[in-house]
């Protein structure tokens, strides 16, 4: 089974929320047989490159490097031209919609 966990808020308790949640499921999820993945998506998106949200962001790099996919929207990154700064970091960028 796959969960898809999607951060979409940006206020601080949902982007730590949720990131907590999904790396304490993830301590469980390979004994249970459930594949986690995250979708970043907009204000949460933004939220990637904002400065002003290390706790977030380092979360965040914790996941990947934990093993878990990281995806972004591909379109909502072309925008500010955060496709490379969102690559090199290890987060995959699809279309929400293909996603």
């Amino acid at each position: 089974m796959k969960t898809v966990i999607n951060i979409v808020r940006a206020d601080t308790d949902s982007l730590i929320g949720a990131t907590t949640v999904t790396r304490r499921m993830h301590e469980v999820a390979a004994g249970r047989g459930v594949s986690l993945e995250v979708f970043v998506f907009a204000g949460a998106q933004r939220a990637l490159t904002d400065e002003r949200r290390p706790d977030f962001n380092e979360a965040v790099d914790a996941l990947i490097t934990a093993g878990i996919p990281v995806s972004a929207c591909l379109n909502f990154a072309l925008s500010p031209g955060a496709t490379e700064a969102l690559a090199k970091r290890g987060i995959q960028l699809e279309a929400a919609r293909e996603a």
